[in-house]
This record gives C-alpha cells, structure tokens and sequence, in this order.
C-alpha cells in the first residue's frame, strides 16, 4: 500500500535578446530585455505515466529539473520563500508538465471550475505554440485540483480579450499533497501537481504541428501565486491588504505574466 503522501544547440546571443531561435525565425521581445529567457529540452518519452499527482512514474525519473523558480520581476527582487520547480515530457498524444511546489502550509478555498484561481495560492502554465504573442492558453490549478483554463487571442495589453468560457479539452490533472490540506496544526511538505495536456486540443490554435517537430521550440512559462496568511481561529486567513507573491519560471521584468515574448524556450527532443 502507497505510504501516505497527499502529495541541443543554444543561440546565447538570441536568448540575451530575449528571443528563442525557432524555424519561424527569431521572436523579438518587447523593449530591452533584463534577464534572459530560460530554455528547456522537453523530452519525448515512450513509458506510461500515470496521473495522479504523485510524480513517482519511471518516466519522470529521467526527465530534468527547470531551474528553481524567481521573482517574476527578476533575480534583483528577494528571491521566493518556498521552492518550485517544473518537469515536462512529452508523447505522441500529451504534452505533461508536473510541478513541485515546497509549502508548509497547504490551503485552498476555490472548488469551482473556472473560478479565478489565483485568488488561491496557485501554480499556473502559459503556452503560446508560435511564440507570435497573440492566441495563446492559461491554465491554472490550485490544491483542491480546481481548474481555470481560458484563451487569450492577444495580450492584455494589445487589448485582448480573455475567453473564459475556452476548455482545453481532453486534459487531464493530479494534485498530491505531501502533508493535510487545510490543516493549520501541522506542518506540510508540499504539494505537487501532473498535468496530460493533449495535443489535439493544443493544436487548435498553435499554426504549427501539433506534437510538434523534432527540435521545434514553443514559447511557455509557469507561474506560482503565494498569498500571506495568518492563522486565526483554527483557519488560514489571508493578510488583509498584503499583495501576493509572483514566482516564476522565466522572470517577465514586470508583475505581468501576459508578455509571451519574455516567456521561456521549449524544445522538444526526440
């Protein structure tokens, strides 16, 4: 019985630029960028994984770290309190991401979906499949497994609207939690998070292959959002008026996820 637990070639001049190097060309990024972009080789993989949030399948165990999460506005702001990182691996059918995130004390509040999730702490992914900052998806996720996912046909600030009625269909997601959810008395791990995003769905909008080509690079970041609590009468309560914390992948140099163009690099590898 499972124990208990709730749980390439790099062009560097491109990357500095804040663009990824892709058949399509370069992907230019909107005024100087500070910190370049982070890059990843997504390997492609021929074992079962199971998704149950647990990250145990053998198919993980070869499948790398991203780098430990920042500041969405860069290495220049205190670095994040808890660690989180990102595995991807990819298959004929699914793009899967998993996510590890250190928390000692797990809550979530939010059980219905599309119900704007990052009021909850939360672990979102971001993909824009031509890098062309215009018809990209968001998916966030919280402790309870609650599900947001909508589309954006471009950014906010090019006055995009956001489709919140979108499903990304055919996904499937995990949540495990390393410790009690919703339990102030204890002290928790973490939790951990398993996505199977199918490509099918993925490809609805990306105008390109959809699984993608050897060496083809998508434009994708994953976002965590922390609030500040305190515990009162046995309940996690936020700190009122405190602003959440934005911890990410690939810092964006501004508290705004919605700049695909500073998003990182994916390259699938077979």
């Amino acid at each position: 019985m499972r124990a208990l637990r709730i749980v390439i070639v790099i062009n560097l001049g491109l990357l500095m630029s804040g663009g990824c190097a892709t058949e399509r060309g370069r992907v230019e990024a909107p005024g100087p960028a500070t910190v370049a972009p982070k890059y990843y080789i997504c390997h492609r993989t021929d074992l079962e994984i199971i998704v149950d949030g647990w990250l145990d399948d053998r198919a993980w165990q070869g499948a790398p770290w991203t780098d430990t999460f920042s500041d969405i506005e860069g290495p220049a702001k205190p670095a994040p309190r808890y660690r989180t990182r990102v595995k991807m691996l990819w298959d004929d059918v699914y793009l899967y991401v998993a996510a590890r995130l250190e928390e000692p004390h797990v809550w979530a509040t939010l059980t219905e979906r599309d119900a704007i999730v990052f009021h909850d702490n939360d672990f979102e992914i971001f993909i824009d499949p031509n890098g062309d900052a215009r018809e990209y998806y968001e998916i966030e996720v919280n402790a309870l497994n609650t599900i947001f996912d909508l589309f954006l046909e471009r950014t906010y600030l090019d006055g995009g609207p956001a489709r919140h009625e979108w499903n990304l269909e055919g996904m499937r997601s995990a949540v495990a939690i390393d410790g009690t959810l919703n339990d102030p008395s204890d002290v928790d791990a973490g939790w951990s998070v398993e996505f199977a995003l199918p490509w099918r769905a993925l490809g609805e909008w990306a105008h390109r292959p959809a699984p993608p080509d050897l060496d083809d690079v998508w434009r994708m970041n994953f976002s965590r959002v922390q609030w500040r609590h305190v515990i009162k009468d046995g309940r996690y309560e936020k700190v009122a008026g405190a602003p959440e914390d934005n911890w990410v992948w690939s810092p964006q140099g501004a508290v705004n996820m919605h700049l695909p163009r500073r998003w990182g690099c994916v390259c699938f590898d077979r």
